[in-house]
Order: structure tokens, then C-alpha cells, then sequence
């Protein structure tokens, strides 16, 4: 399976049995919802990867004070 972009700043990649997520963590997408943290990547809740797998995934750091 070609690199796909599910979310954003989320790429995943199936080969075989082994799924490899990547995210760049040199990226900022905006304060989350309650402000408490900044958006790194997020799935904006759960995708479908492969047949029966599904992949649900938020990164978020400490919003600067």
C-alpha cells in the first residue's frame, strides 16, 4: 500500500501485517477545543487503514504559556 494521509498530519503506510504511522512533530495546527493544548496531528477521530482496522489518533503539546 502507497503512503495515504489520513487526518491531519498523519501519513500511514500497510505493509504485510506492519502499519507504520508519521507524524512531524516540527508542525502546529491551532489550539485544541479546550485551549489547554496545541494541535500536532489528529485522525479527527477513527479511520480505516486497512480491511478491519481501524486507527484513531490526536498528538497535542502543552500550549506555551
Amino acid at each position: 500500500m502507497a503512503t495515504q494521509t489520513i487526518g491531519t498530519n498523519v501519513e500511514v503506510s500497510v505493509e504485510g501485517n506492519v502499519l507504520t504511522l508519521t507524524v512531524r512533530l516540527d508542525q502546529d495546527h491551532g489550539p485544541s477545543a479546550s485551549g489547554k493544548t496545541t494541535v500536532v496531528a489528529t485522525t479527527h477521530g477513527t479511520q480505516v487503514v486497512a480491511p478491519g482496522v481501524l486507527v484513531g489518533l490526536n498528538v497535542n503539546r502543552k500550549a506555551k504559556a
